[in-house]
């Protein structure tokens, strides 16, 4: 399934680890160097600003840089878009959100948002856990870097699906 079955997992967002804050701000600092706009525009900062991203209506979510990239994060409204619980969205290899037919078309975008840093305006099919199926519509997809500028994975955000 992926390159890392014994890596540890991040467990899921609590207060207990600040609401992963140090994962979501590299997630939010990211998309805004990308694109000069904010992720988010609560009046909330640091741990927070974690935990308003978590429980908001848009969703939220990346994947590492594992040759096969696992799900690191999902916030509550991608988990229940996608009709999966924290635990088993971090085992998830992000590919597995597209049905086989349309892997590569996600690849292709995937490919793109790394070479250029990030797609605006993406619109593609994904599968839920239950094997529905949804449209996601007017996503942005991005590079999350470290601060030093070290790849840490791709994410994404959007606020618009439907299902088919």
């Amino acid at each position: 399934m992926t390159d890392v079955p014994n890596t540890p997992r991040p467990a899921e967002p609590s207060a207990a680890d600040d609401w992963m804050l140090a994962h979501v701000a590299q997630l939010l600092d990211s998309y805004h160097a990308l694109t000069g706009r904010r992720v988010y525009e609560g009046p909330e900062h640091g741990s927070a600003l974690a935990r308003a991203v978590y429980h908001a209506d848009f969703v939220l979510l990346s994947h590492g840089t594992e040759s096969d990239p696992l799900f690191n994060y999902a916030n509550l409204a991608a988990q229940r878009l996608f009709e999966m619980p924290w635990a088993q969205f971090v085992l998830t290899p992000s590919r597995e959100s597209a049905e086989p037919a349309r892997q590569e078309a996600r690849e292709n975008v995937m490919r793109t948002v790394r070479e250029k840093g990030y797609v605006d305006h993406y619109s593609g099919v994904r599968i839920v856990a239950s094997g529905r199926r949804f449209t996601i519509e007017e996503a942005t997809v991005w590079n999350v870097r470290s601060a030093s500028g070290d790849l840490n994975g791709q994410a994404a955000t959007f606020t618009a699906w439907r299902p088919l």
